[in-house]
């Protein structure tokens, strides 16, 4: 299922960090002090990688999947 901007603000945070995934390897990762990154994870040489897109709200929804 696709994340929504509504998704998105009101993603709570938890004890640990936690990841709220959209697609094509794109997540909104959730810190315990309720701070939220765009993050994208990919794969190189066989390796996973991530790659850190911005800070939610800075970095929309439209921008992060562009």
């Amino acid at each position: 299922m696709s994340l929504t901007d509504t998704g998105c603000k009101n993603a709570q945070p938890s004890e640990k960090s936690r990841k709220v995934s959209d697609s094509k390897g794109l997540y909104l990762e959730v810190m315990p002090n309720g701070s939220k990154y765009w993050r994208l994870k990919y794969r190189f040489v066989g390796k996973e990688k991530r790659l850190a897109l911005g800070v939610y709200p800075e970095v929309t929804l439209k921008e992060a999947r562009t």
